[in-house]
């Protein structure tokens, strides 16, 4: 991968990260809730600074990879004093879900402003087809000994035309190869060059079917008409909320079937798959991804599970319902027991990623 797009991908990450933070963070100071500290990424401060106003530490730190907006007494395991009006605690129940509950709505903002801006400049686009390329090459297959790279578009095999608005073809024709068939001519647009490859599809005793190494994406064929504001905001509200189907349908997938489990990643998976995006779909591929990724990062923050959003909200409406909270430090335990598992989640996927970038 190269690096400028590596960049490009953390850079992404980086934009969805302090947006959420920042809508937590914003929230607290219209709540008069005192933030101890607002950092972008994890780990080892790099260089940071303190807000005389508000008594508030900026920071940037090494591993970017996250970031966190830290209130007073947030998450302490000991006993707090009732008397300290700084302690998030301390504040009302109706203004600590609101600053909670502000993270993933700036997620959601984000992806709805971006969608409506993107729509209102470049038009409304209808899909008319789909042009298939090479999304991921697997080392050590058929594709990596013919030379086929990331990015690639295959134009024909065999002489026949690949690109005829669907997957279908390309998959099929793959699919097709049987054993002691002369190797696929293979006809290969790299950019501005068109180059002539020679490829063995091979035989997978797992899928049972001929393959070569290659994860297929698909390039849209578009076709692009003008819209005015009111036209873009609809056009918006429909992508998203289809978008956050499509996410919360494969979580539940994923939960009571394994559905999607293989494909599940990291940051570093993250990274990788918008390098390559970017690097294929260039401007608006960056911003497709950045309004896709803040969508799922708003959902998946706003699930009950400890450490996140979604738990903290839990634990406020219990606190509503109950009329009195749950005690701080029992609380912390739980959302602290989340962090390491959620850690240590993500240290496995990251070992996962890092082997499949190996391979």
């Amino acid at each position: 991968m190269n690096i400028l797009f590596i960049l490009l991908a953390l850079l992404l990450l980086a934009i969805l990260i302090v947006v959420h933070e920042m809508g937590h963070f914003w929230a607290a100071r219209w709540m008069h809730i005192d933030v101890a500290e607002f950092a972008v990424g994890f780990g080892p401060k790099i260089f940071g600074w303190k807000s005389r106003k508000y008594e508030t530490t900026f920071a940037i730190r090494a591993i970017p990879l996250g970031g966190y907006c830290s209130f007073y007494g947030e998450d302490s395991l000991e006993k707090l004093s009732k008397d300290d009006p700084r302690l998030f605690p301390n504040h009302s129940v109706w203004k600590r879900l609101f600053v909670i509950l502000m993270g993933p709505m700036m997620n959601f903002v984000l992806a709805f402003v971006l969608a409506a801006g993107f729509y209102l400049v470049s038009g409304i686009s209808t899909v008319t087809g789909v042009d298939p390329y090479i999304m991921d090459v697997n080392a050590a297959g058929p594709a990596w000994d013919a030379g086929l790279q990331a990015g690639d578009i295959i134009t024909s095999i065999n002489g026949k035309n690949m690109l005829d608005g669907t997957t279908e073809t390309l998959l099929g024709t793959i699919a097709g190869y049987r054993q002691g068939d002369p190797a696929m001519q293979v006809t290969v647009r790299r950019g501005e060059e068109e180059l002539q490859l020679e490829l063995t599809p091979a035989w997978n005793e797992e899928e049972e079917r001929m393959m070569v190494g290659v994860t297929i994406g698909g390039q849209y064929r578009l076709e692009t008409e003008k819209t005015n504001l009111p036209g873009a905001v609809a056009a918006s509200a429909q992508m998203c909320w289809r978008a956050s189907g499509l996410i919360l349908n494969a979580l539940k997938n994923l939960v009571t079937t394994g559905e999607g489990i293989e494909n599940t990643s990291g940051p570093v998976g993250i990274i990788s798959i918008v390098s390559t995006e970017v690097r294929t779909g260039g401007f608006q591929a960056f911003l497709e991804m950045l309004i896709s990724i803040s969508i799922n990062l708003g959902l998946m923050n706003l699930l009950p599970i400890p450490g996140l959003d979604g738990s903290r909200l839990i634990f406020g409406i219990i606190e509503v319902i109950r009329g009195k909270p749950v005690p701080p430090e029992k609380e912390a335990i739980v959302h602290t027991a989340g962090m390491v598992l959620l850690l240590g989640l993500m240290a496995v996927l990251t070992f996962k990623d890092i082997l499949k970038l190996i391979r």
